[in-house]
């Protein structure tokens, strides 16, 4: 009876041992299959006219050489502010193709291609006279689709003459933004459905190899009546183009919303699977899924974004999506962004992975690890990792996501958030190669790469000193917390990490040789 007493209680004993550790396993020899692309396929910033700004082109050329984007979507390419399109005092049209031009030059040169939305409607060829957001983007519908198809024609057929088709061929057209939603469309359904047939025609007229999709909807809404519509009407569709937020608003314009995560954290990876689930059931199975816009929250002015707690959101999204989108375009790269106008402060829940003085927020590493994982992914145990190799060098990504509030975000993430310590996490890898490895880690959290809680202990500044800029920028350079060199001799790297809720690691085993 003594002997059987200790028996259980040496158990009962192991299994709290085992319970106070996470641990991570992944063998080397067992891959999962490539990395998926859709984490950095493509990015999205505010509109066309804020690209031909310096410090725009400065922040996304950061942010190209950090995570390696291959796509960037914006609004308002023709918007008035881009000069493409008016009639002059005789009467005639004028198009004019120069702004952009130099906007994607631009973008080329640092290797990444325009997802071109097309929109909205220049004035002189506008029906109606409604507007939206202060650069007053028209939202109605043309005078006449001739003057439109017209001009989709002659923007496209510029692009296959200044760039050349083969490149024009690895572009996307996207047919409007968000035209469920009266702020972004004065029009029904069927007039959508209307315009988006008129653009199709349009670009394939000029190759019939050019990608066009639709419908751009918010919050997943319009797929299966879209793509029967294109069915029934013999239209094409090379992708499919939506949006999701995790928040339960909508167009928030001025931030007056009271933002609040919905309280599933998984509803935005289930939303990608139940649309690409749709367009397998659709006449159109092989189109591609893109979510040209994503985030926590659809809002400019949500402080959530600022936040230590957003980047770890991200991952958990990205992760479980992962298996079903094409894209998941992040909205956006830079809170040079002026919807409601330019951000009041600093730090004022811009959706940017960068705020305007060029300080990286949490996210921006969230992003930046998911770049720098190798292009194999392993097999793994831990639903909240990624463990990937590249030749002999592997890299762990792994993180605690713990859903951060059941509050208003505007309430919640305007106050410092303190983190809970969690069990350690046992990183378990075997099967590596033999010899000298450096061994960098990396770390994102409260306080680590964190400088909004920096910026809420300073009672929220409505304007920055030099001095506070720099101190920001320095509490936040994603510089490695620990190297160390070490040599694996039975194929083995086993190390313990201490973790809170809401912390990404980042570990990089580096070979070194025998």
């Amino acid at each position: 009876m003594k002997k059987t007493c200790y028996t259980l209680l040496f158990i009962f004993l192991a299994c709290c041992a085992i319970a106070q550790t996470r641990t991570i396993r992944a063998d080397l020899t067992q891959v999962a299959g490539k990395k998926p692309a859709m984490f950095n396929e493509c990015v999205g910033a505010g509109r066309a006219n804020e690209g031909l700004r310096a410090d725009w082109q400065q922040q996304l050329a950061e942010v190209q050489k950090d995570m390696g984007f291959r796509y960037i979507r914006f609004h308002g390419l023709l918007n008035d502010d881009m000069q493409v399109y008016k009639i002059d005092k005789e009467g005639k049209q004028v198009y004019n193709w120069q702004y952009i031009d130099k906007l994607y030059d631009y973008l080329l040169s640092i290797h990444i291609r325009p997802f071109v939305e097309l929109g909205f409607m220049p004035t002189d060829m506008a029906s109606g006279t409604k507007t939206v957001f202060w650069w007053k983007g028209n939202v109605t519908k043309p005078k006449t689709y001739e003057l439109w198809e017209e001009l989709i024609r002659r923007l496209v057929s510029h692009f296959q003459d200044r760039y050349g088709k083969a490149e024009v061929e690895k572009w996307y057209f996207e047919v409007w933004n968000e035209p469920d939603l009266g702020g972004f469309f004065a029009g029904t359904q069927a007039d959508y459905f209307e315009l988006y047939g008129h653009t199709a025609k349009a670009i394939k007229s000029v190759s019939p190899t050019y990608r066009v999709g639709g419908p751009a909807t918010s919050a997943v809404k319009w797929i299966g009546d879209f793509l029967t519509y294109c069915d029934d009407h013999k239209l094409p569709v090379d992708f499919v183009s939506t949006h999701d937020y995790a928040t339960t608003s909508v167009l928030d314009e001025f931030g007056l919303k009271k933002q609040r995560l919905k309280p599933n954290a998984d509803s935005v990876a289930q939303d990608v699977e139940k649309v690409r689930k749709q367009i397998n059931a659709s006449g159109f199975k092989n189109a591609e899924l893109h979510f040209t816009e994503w985030n926590t929250s659809p809002s400019s002015r949500d402080p959530m974004h600022d936040t230590y707690q957003n980047a770890a959101f991200i991952l958990n999204v990205l992760k479980k999506a992962a298996p079903w989108p094409n894209s998941m375009s992040y909205w956006t790269f830079t809170d040079i962004f002026e919807e409601a106008g330019a951000g009041p402060t600093s730090f004022h829940g811009g959706f940017g992975l960068l705020n305007l003085q060029d300080i990286r927020k949490p996210t921006y590493y969230a992003y930046k690890f998911l770049n720098e994982l190798g292009s194999q992914e392993l097999k793994t145990n831990d639903p909240t990792s990624i463990i990937c190799k590249q030749g002999k060098n592997v890299q762990a990504l792994f993180w605690d996501f713990t859903f951060p509030t059941k509050d208003y975000n505007q309430i919640a993430f305007s106050k410092i958030q303190p983190p809970t310590d969690k069990v350690p996490v046992n990183l378990q890898l075997t099967h590596l190669t033999n010899g000298k490895y450096r061994v960098e880690v990396y770390r994102v959290g409260y306080r680590m790469n964190d400088p909004y809680s920096q910026y809420l202990d300073w009672g929220k500044p409505a304007y920055l000193s030099v001095a506070q800029v720099n101190e920001l920028k320095a509490q936040s350079t994603g510089k490695s917390i620990s190297v160390v060199n070490v040599t694996v001799s039975n194929g083995s790297y086993h190390q313990q990490f201490p973790i809170r809720s809401n912390d990404i690691y980042m570990v990089k085993l580096i070979w070194k040789g025998r």
